[in-house]
C-alpha cells in the first residue's frame, strides 16, 4: 500500500476520524486529507512532510520510520546539490581585484595638496612672496597650483573603501528564536511572556484580529478560553491549543514545535 492507504487504514483501525485525528496531532484535517491521497503539497516542503507523517503514524500505531523512508524514496524532492560540485568549473572566473594601491595613491595625493594647501595658507603674505622670489616661483603660480588641485581634497574617495566591508557583510542569523501568531475566532483571553517570565503582552485579542510576537529561546502562554483561538509556531499551524472554555498553559521553544 501507499503512505495515505498505509495511514488511513491505519485510523480507521485505530476507530478515529480525520477530525479526531487532526484535533490530536494539530495538523490541519485538509492536510490529512491531502496525505491520505498521497498529495503532499499542502505540508510545506519535505522537512515538514517528515514531522507531520510521524506525528500522524504514532497516532494510529503505524510504523513512522518506515512511513518515512519510504516517503523519501518515492517523494522527497531533488536532493542538495554540493558546493564543491557548484563552484567547480572549467574555466576559472578572475574575478576583479581590489586596487587597494590606487585608493593609497589617491590619499597620498590627496595628503599632499593638504599640506601645500596648508602650508601656503599659513605662510601667505608678503613673507611668502620673498620665499617665492627667491625660489624663483611667481607666488601666483602656487596660487594656481594649490587652486586647480584643491577638488582632489573634496572628493570623497577615502571615506567610500571603510563603507563598503559593512555592506558586504550578511546579518547573523538567529535560530534561538521563538515566533507566535495567534487567531481569535472569538474575542480571547492571551498571557504572553518570555523564558525569565517578563510579560510581553496580556489581554483580550478582538475577534478575527492577528496578533503576532517573537521572543527568544522560550515563550510561555496562557489561553483563557482555547478553544477561541488559532495558533501557529515558528511557521507550522497548529489549530486550537485546548477546548473550549479551557485554560492553558503552554511552552514553546525555537524550531518545529513538537507534536502532542
Amino acid at each position: 500500500m501507499s503512505i495515505g492507504a498505509t495511514l488511513a487504514e491505519a485510523r480507521w483501525q485505530a476507530g478515529l476520524t480525520v477530525g479526531q485525528l487532526s484535533g490530536r496531532t494539530r495538523i490541519r484535517e485538509a492536510i490529512i486529507h491531502a496525505i491520505e491521497r498521497d498529495d503532499f503539497s499542502l505540508c510545506g516542503g519535505d522537512f515538514y512532510t517528515r514531522g507531520h507523517l510521524r506525528a500522524l503514524a504514532n497516532e494510529v500505531g503505524a510504523d513512522a520510520d518506515a512511513l518515512v523512508r519510504e516517503y523519501d524514496d518515492h517523494h522527497a524532492g531533488v536532493q542538495p546539490v554540493r558546493a564543491a560540485s557548484v563552484f567547480k568549473v572549467d574555466m576559472p572566473i578572475k574575478l576583479r581585484d581590489r586596487r587597494t594601491p590606487n585608493w593609497t595613491l589617491a590619499m597620498a595625493v590627496a595628503l599632499a595638496v593638504v599640506v601645500v594647501f596648508g602650508v601656503v595658507r599659513v605662510m601667505g603674505g608678503p613673507e611668502t612672496a620673498e620665499v617665492d622670489s627667491a625660489a624663483g616661483v611667481k607666488p601666483a603660480a602656487v596660487a594656481s597650483s594649490a587652486t586647480a588641485k584643491t577638488p582632489a581634497v573634496k572628493t570623497p574617495a577615502v571615506a567610500q573603501p571603510a563603507a563598503r566591508p559593512a555592506q558586504g557583510v550578511a546579518p547573523a542569523v538567529n535560530d534561538s528564536l521563538v515566533v507566535l501568531r495567534v487567531t481569535a475566532t472569538h474575542s480571547a483571553y492571551v498571557d504572553v511572556r518570555d523564558a525569565k517570565g517578563v510579560q510581553i503582552f496580556e489581554g483580550t485579542i478582538p475577534t478575527g484580529k492577528t496578533s503576532t510576537w517573537m521572543t527568544k529561546d522560550k515563550m510561555r502562554v496562557e489561553f483563557g478560553n482555547a478553544g477561541l483561538v488559532r495558533l501557529e509556531v515558528n511557521g507550522t499551524y497548529l489549530g486550537a491549543p485546548g477546548k473550549l472554555g479551557q485554560i492553558v498553559r503552554e511552552t514553546y521553544g525555537p524550531g518545529v514545535p513538537r507534536p502532542r
